[in-house]
């Protein structure tokens, strides 16, 4: 029988937050809750109880009202906390004393502390710069922005005085960026002058200037003197340095005025690989209370703690890494590649930060494995309790690496969300133990299911991720999109009153959660689904494969699998070399999954934030356009895949 490759000990299961909430639900609910099956349980079949016990267990400030649920059975149109009233500002800046609160790193070497007071000074200051500005609640205020100080003081600023955050990375064109904020039309953008990445400066200044001429909403354009002490603004319409606009608010009072649950917060934006961004729109309490859940209860975050994730402005995971201020953790920021100088840089950061959490992506655990870095021989890393991995499924394979070559005493805690709910559905459970290549449980309060295609629920059997029941942090809608048409679209169409997430996924008998790929991405060889993950998995094993990407090409009135593979420097994909990669996956997983092309590229197509596209590959191969370029970080590879010779046979 396996064994799982990590068990908390008796001592960390004790002291878990976790373990005191169950203690506290217990004894106020009178349910008996010994395990995670239990509490697990109690958070579905009882939603008013357990959101009110994470409100209270989270400390959370406002005034929270009697009633927790709404219209518990509407999917979508429950309403949680109604009658409260709450400032997500005022939640992060509980604190106001000499501790660090953001310790900021870049590639460059530049550092920078700001305190709890620092960061509160700032954040007022910015919001009276706001209401100069003629910003107001319900406005929409735009980060431009590299990971910095500033722009989470620029969201934490807007939601100070009720205004709306949306935030994109600089690596954006600048058609990439009105694509977004051109929908929202903000009062005022904010943006560094330049940043650095893998050793090379991107000037911001010049798409600046393309982006404020074709947004007339704009009454500021605030600029973030990054890399330069005066940058020339001079010709940008609007523009003001960073702190003549902080420093005009000093002036305000700022009280954090309290608004309703559902209140604006943040817009993200959709990858936008299919068509315009869909602009999501998130509420301020379902937010602050998921993320506090996830943050405490399931990564065992806590006060003084200090919290990393490897993220850009432009992924979701920066806004989960923000709220990480309302459990009273400091945050640590790295700003450039995570692989520059090489691949020990992150490493090297969370040892000189002491950082208890450190938290990337897959690809990166991959990345590190293949460059051969053993974080363990060369780094102390003692400080690092949990390790969180998203983005993509993280293999079987990248457990092993993770325990033997980076910590062997960690919880391990890959989890999966999304952009969409704004936090995950799926993740940790510092309680119990982590199964080889699986995800650890269903998060508290997430009915997550798995549907077949007529919609039973089934286990052990590969499907469609589902959420049965209301969460807080469902979207507060699509910006213009007042009937909801679009929002319902999205996400319940194919199971009426049911959240159709689109991952492809399996339930364990650990009762954990094992994630094929998107469910659009899936292949149909035959009539016989295949998760993209599955074939990722054995590919990347192969040592002269740095990664590979795999689409469905339709043929002869079928499916057949193709994949692209980006090879090692030096190396050339061989008739040798392409039998070893069949051979590979026929022994791991079926014939069915051997593809019937393998073809190299130079370079594999990836969302902004890192997620290969393997719609866009596909749309290219069968000679359709891609809608939406811009949504790319490297649109310019698309090209490799365009009229093959070894697609034509």
């Amino acid at each position: 029988m396996t064994q799982p490759v990590w068990v908390p000990s008796r001592e960390r299961v004790a002291d878990a937050n976790l373990t005191r909430f169950m203690r506290d639900v217990g004894e106020k609910y009178g349910v008996p809750v010994a395990d995670y099956a239990s509490v697990y349980q109690f958070s579905i079949d009882r939603p008013s109880d357990f959101w009110r016990a994470v409100w209270d267990f989270t400390g959370i400030i406002g005034e929270r009202g009697n009633r927790v649920l709404e219209n518990p059975e509407r999917m979508p149109g429950a309403r949680f906390f109604p009658d409260a009233r709450l400032n997500f500002a005022e939640n992060l800046l509980r604190r106001r004393d000499s501790q660090p609160a953001i310790l900021y790193r870049d590639e460059s070497g530049r550092r920078r502390t700001l305190t709890w007071g620092e960061l509160h000074r700032a954040v007022v200051s910015f919001a009276g710069g706001l209401l100069n500005a003629g910003v107001g609640p319900g406005d929409r205020v735009a980060g431009f922005v590299p990971n910095l100080p500033e722009s989470i003081i620029g969201a934490l600023g807007s939601a100070a005085i009720g205004a709306v955050w949306s935030s994109c990375s600089p690596d954006f064109g600048a058609q990439g960026v009105l694509d977004r904020f051109g929908q929202i039309e903000p009062k005022v953008l904010v943006s560094a002058d330049a940043y650095d990445y893998a050793g090379k400066r991107h000037d911001c200044l010049i798409r600046l200037q393309e982006i404020a001429r074709s947004m007339p909403s704009l009454r500021r354009v605030v600029v973030v003197p990054h890399v330069d002490s005066q940058p020339a603004i001079a010709s940008l319409d609007r523009a003001v340095l960073w702190d003549e606009f902080v420093n005009s608010g000093l002036g305000h009072d700022v009280r954090f005025e309290r608004f309703p649950f559902d209140h604006p917060l943040f817009i993200l934006f959709s990858s936008g690989t299919t068509g315009v961004p869909k602009c999501i729109v998130h509420g301020a309490g379902g937010t602050l209370i998921q993320h506090l859940k996830e943050h405490q209860l399931h990564c065992d975050i806590r006060a003084g703690d200090r919290v990393f994730y490897f993220t850009s402005c432009g992924w979701m995971m920066w806004n989960w890494l923000v709220s990480a201020l309302a459990s009273e953790a400091t945050l640590v920021l790295w700003d450039g590649s995570p692989m520059h100088p090489d691949a020990r840089a992150l490493f090297d950061l969370a040892d000189d930060t002491q950082a208890t959490l450190f938290g990337t992506s897959a690809k990166f655990i991959d990345s590190i494995a293949k460059a051969r870095c053993e974080p363990a021989a060369s780094h102390s890393l003692d400080s690092i309790r949990t390790i969180v991995s998203t983005g993509s499924p993280l293999v079987a394979e990248s457990f092993d690496f993770v325990y033997s070559k980076i910590k062997q005493d960690v919880h391990l805690a890959s989890v999966s969300g999304g952009t969409d709910i704004v936090a995950c559905f799926v993740g940790g459970n510092p309680t119990g133990p982590v199964w080889r290549g699986e995800i650890q449980a269903r998060l508290l309060g997430m009915a997550v299911e798995v549907f077949d295609e007529a919609g039973h629920s089934i286990r052990q059997r590969k499907g469609e991720l589902v959420c049965t029941r209301p969460f807080p942090s469902m979207p507060v809608g699509f910006w213009n999109d007042p009937d909801g048409r679009r929002y319902h679209a999205a996400y319940f169409e194919r199971y009426p009153g049911v959240w159709h997430h689109g991952d492809y996924v399996e339930l364990t008998e650990h009762d954990g959660i094992v994630i094929y790929g998107r469910s659009d991405a899936v292949l149909n060889p035959g009539g016989v689904r295949i998760g993209t993950a599955e074939i990722y998995r054995q590919v990347e094993q192969v040592p002269e494969v740095l990664e590979g990407l795999v689409i469905g090409q339709q043929w002869n009135g079928d499916e057949r699998i193709v994949l692209f593979v980006r090879l090692k420097e030096g190396t050339t994909l061989t008739p040798g070399l392409q039998e070893r990669i069949r051979e590979e996956i026929r022994r791991n997983a079926t014939p069915r999954h051997v593809p019937a092309r393998i073809v190299a590229v130079r370079d594999i197509p990836r969302t902004k934030s890192g997620k290969i596209v393997e719609l866009a590959v596909r749309e290219v191969v069968h000679g359709r356009p891609v809608k939406n370029l811009e949504a790319l970080a490297n649109p310019e590879a698309l090209e490799q895949y365009r009229d093959r010779p070894e697609l034509e046979l």
